[in-house]
């Protein structure tokens, strides 16, 4: 029996990225043979409200309430409850949709009545008809920080207030080293049978989940396949920031780049078929390579993604 059959697949996901993958996972695999733990570096409050973004990216995703347009917040949304805080004198820098307010609210409400995130999640995610569990990867506070030449910034101002455009000098994970990873992630991470890096920004998605305690040390030496797929393709990021940043941070920015990121914690790296020329330096990292075709603009496309990242799971674990 094969990994990719049998076992639990642990998918690591941040960003709409993560999302398409992680949707393209939970239409191949039942959900008790898939657990996804999302990025919660990124969360922040806006208007009293406790926000979640990666968090809401894959419950909208996996629910099917995404906007195709975006990757982020609901389809047909409206903003009138936004315009109404702006002409109160609120400032509304932070896009929210009407519809999309409401997950924030309920979230807040269940967080104050003493749930876990962790809970709150659940209980949100089911509600929306979600089966495959989306599990945060701390129930404590992380917030990713950004030292830019524009002073300290949270990923939210750098990336939506200042459109990512402020120079990079270095990046910080706030609370980190007093967090814990989430009970659902520790037990997900100590039964899985094979682990899924999600193409996600290697520095605001993948790094924050690696900084929770322990986290890293555990991928390290665990020895169950665990499979990548790059981010960056073509040399430039699909989408988002990555590509910057990693030229800001002194790193290249190419699928080699992201191995040099991954190798502690990759088996196997898969580039995207425009990158077939990459597969012998990415090996020179140390980390192994596949090439296959990873854009997905279509559901189609990330459920054929799933279903061969699963098929070299499979190989991998008949090679073990």
């Amino acid at each position: 029996m094969t990994a990719s059959t049998n076992g639990l697949v642990l998918a690591l996901a941040g960003g709409v990225g993560g999302a398409k993958l992680a949707l393209g996972l939970s239409r191949v695999l039942l959900p008790d043979r898939l657990a996804i733990v999302v990025n919660t570096g990124d969360d922040e409050q806006f208007h009293g409200l406790h926000v979640s973004p990666d968090l809401d990216t894959m419950t909208y995703t996996l629910s099917g309430l995404y906007n195709p347009e975006t990757g982020w917040g609901i389809d047909g949304d409206s903003f009138e409850t936004l315009q109404m805080l702006n002409r109160l004198g609120a400032d509304t820098w932070f896009n929210l949709g009407s519809r999309d307010f409401a997950m924030h609210i309920r979230r807040t409400e269940l967080l104050a009545q003493g749930l876990s995130l962790s809970q709150v999640t659940s209980q949100l995610t089911a509600h929306l008809g979600i089966d495959h569990p989306i599990i945060p990867m701390s129930d404590q506070p992380v917030r990713t920080v950004l030292d830019t030449d524009e002073g300290t910034l949270s990923m939210q101002e750098y990336f939506v207030k200042r459109r990512a455009e402020p120079a990079v000098r270095a990046i910080s994970y706030v609370g980190a080293q007093d967090a814990q990873p989430s009970p659902g992630f520790v037990s997900a991470l100590e039964s899985a049978s094979a682990i899924i890096v999600c193409p996600s920004n290697p520095f605001l998605s993948v790094a924050p989940i690696l900084a929770v305690p322990g986290i890293r040390d555990a991928m390290a030496e665990h020895h169950v396949p665990r499979v990548a797929v790059s981010p960056i393709v073509g040399g430039a990021a699909v989408r988002g920031p990555a590509g910057k940043i990693m030229q800001e941070l002194g790193a290249d920015v190419s699928a080699v780049g992201v191995a040099r990121e991954y190798r502690e914690i990759c088996d196997v790296l898969v580039l995207d078929s425009q990158d077939a020329d990459l597969e012998e330096a990415v090996r020179t990292e140390g980390v192994g390579a596949a090439v296959m075709p990873t854009i997905m603009q279509t559901d189609e496309d990330k459920i054929q993604l799933a279903e061969r990242v699963l098929a070299l799971v499979a190989d991998l674990e008949n090679r073990k």
